[in-house]
């Protein structure tokens, strides 16, 4: 009889268990587990969660899957689901309602996925949650109010991730560390809560300041799984523990400046010094006249660990140069300003030289540059600083080797933009802006060369090289040409034979030298207005655009 119902016993277990295999997703493992079923999926080609979950499910894990995301509502069929361990996988993204159907689960586990942040107002769905693992990934910030629906927690790790800074306050926020502090030590005896943070590129400047002291104080219920928090950042405290490290208070920038009143003569090289103290360490940023066209180098250094120098190199200084240059310091905690005021001294006048962007008729600084390549030639930009009526009119002056392709236009009040149209192939072009009147060695000039021609109308649009020529030094622009820079009556391609064997050494031609381009000079995009304002001479016959205005 004994033998008979040992039979009827293994029948009844290999029934159950083949139930519970045939309600199981192909590839996976179920069982019935002390604490109720159970769905292993292990190594499998897994994209997403299916949305056939066996029901009544106690614990699901899935391992080294390409599980890419945890959508929203994908476990709506498993409400009584308490363990959901998902390591090793590829999980870069969980939607903020992706536990809003898990009201029972007690154990996250997503150790070794990518996730660079977690959407911590999810975990209101899941008040029982006492389990989150966070371990090996790339989570590199924690907001102030991460911690405050998980109130149940008692392990949280965060280790091996990207956090560089985290402030007290997310652990002040915590109702876990709320609850000590409202019971005391001896009041009641709290659940032990084991915290990690150990192995994250800790930047240990005054923003932790709060951290190290939290980590200094900390006792039960709290446990650290390592004390030992590695500070990797700045270089004068790598290396440290942060428990050990002295941490400043936090302060926005001071800035000063040796002299805040600057004259510099025209054509030499000047510098504004801008000094700027703050914890964090501050960045630095200039503001100044024509920002948008003349781009001078900064040189930033380190005096001590919360001092930083700035300056700003002003190459060969031209009349229009002078004006208010601010200093901008600024860092998480605030930021300042300071103006610097620079003025630049006129040269005297010596026979035979010419300035290097002054007119001799109404002192006006013209400059002009390609920025553009159209469908069919290039857009000529310009910029002009004069004390002249708004009513003046300026000159463009084209022409080729070609003695017999030569065009002068004649450009109306308000207009900075001209588009060259119909270039040839392998032709030079040379084009001079001047004040209305003057001939064109009197302004500033440009050159640029177009390439061979490709064939067809289809390939006009490849006619220019995106290459500039600048006293023999190559540079990158986005117009498609080979220009060179050339200004006022002096020959530039002679000046580049000069400046040879100057260019190898550096990428900048002597500053002392008027007649080549600086190459502080922006390349910007700009927009063509078309037509109006324009008088076109080409040859002997001459046509007037006039502006209806």
């Amino acid at each position: 009889m004994a033998f008979v119902f040992y039979c009827f016993l293994q029948v009844l277990v290999s029934w159950d268990t083949h139930a519970a295999q045939s309600f199981c997703l192909p590839g996976c493992t179920c069982s019935e587990e002390s604490f109720g079923r159970s769905l292993q999926c292990m190594s499998m080609s897994l994209g997403k969660i299916p949305g056939n979950f066996p029901k009544e499910l106690k614990q699901v894990r899935i391992e080294n899957s390409p599980l890419f995301e945890l959508p929203q509502g994908f476990f709506a069929n498993m409400s009584t689901l308490e363990y959901l361990w998902l390591n090793f996988n590829n999980v870069t993204v969980i939607h903020l309602g992706a536990l809003e159907d898990l009201p029972e689960l007690r154990e996250l586990r997503l150790e070794g996925n990518n996730l660079r942040s977690v959407p911590w107002t999810a975990f209101h769905a899941t008040p029982f949650l006492q389990v989150l693992d966070l371990k090996h990934n790339r989570i590199d910030a924690l907001p102030e109010l991460a911690l405050q629906f998980l109130a149940n927690l008692t392990y949280l790790d965060i280790s091996s991730n990207r956090l560089t800074v985290v402030s007290k306050g997310v652990f002040l926020n915590w109702p876990v560390y709320q609850k000590r502090q409202k019971h005391g030590c001896g009041a009641e005896i709290l659940s032990r809560m084991v915290l990690a943070l150990h192995n994250n590129p800790w930047l240990c400047d005054c923003r932790l300041r709060g951290l190290a002291q939290f980590v200094k104080s900390i006792g039960l219920p709290f446990t650290l799984v390592n004390s030992y928090l590695i500070c990797q950042g700045p270089v004068s405290k790598a290396g440290q523990l942060l428990y050990e490290t002295e941490l400043g208070v936090c302060m926005k920038p001071n800035i000063s400046t040796p002299t805040a009143n600057i004259t510099i003569q025209v054509g030499k090289n000047g510098t504004l010094q801008c000094l700027a103290q703050a914890s964090p360490s501050p960045s630095i940023a200039w503001k100044y006249p024509l920002s948008t066209w003349r781009e001078f180098d900064v040189l930033t250094s380190s005096i001590a660990e919360d001092t930083i120098l700035s300056q700003l190199v002003i190459p060969a200084a031209h009349l229009i140069d002078s004006g208010n240059y601010t200093c901008m310091a600024f860092n998480s905690i605030g930021r300042s300003s300071l103006v610097i005021s620079l003025y630049i001294q006129p040269a005297q006048a010596m026979p035979g030289l010419h300035s290097f962007s002054i007119s001799s008729e109404g002192s006006a600084y013209v400059d002009l540059r390609v920025v553009k390549q159209t469908v069919h030639g290039i857009m000529l930009e310009w910029l002009t600083v004069a004390n002249i009526p708004e009513e003046q009119w300026f000159t463009l002056y084209i022409e080729t080797d070609e003695a017999f392709r030569k065009k002068v236009v004649h450009i109306g009040p308000g207009i900075n933009t001209y588009a060259v149209d119909d270039l040839l192939p392998a032709t030079k072009y040379k084009a001079c802006l001047s004040l209305r009147n003057q001939p064109p060695g009197q302004g500033q000039c440009v050159v640029f060369m177009t390439g061979k021609d490709s064939g067809g109308l289809e390939g006009r649009e490849r006619l220019l090289h995106a290459t500039v020529v600048l006293c023999a030094v190559l540079l990158a622009l986005p117009v498609g040409a080979y220009v060179w820079a050339a200004q006022g009556p002096y020959n530039c391609s002679e000046w580049c034979l000069c400046c040879d064997s100057f260019h190898r050494k550096t990428l900048r031609c002597p500053q002392a030298r008027p007649q080549c381009k600086d190459s502080s000079f922006k390349d910007l995009p700009a927009v063509y207005e078309d037509g109006e304002g324009h008088r076109v001479m080409e040859g002997t016959e001459e046509t007037e655009k006039e502006s209806n205005s």
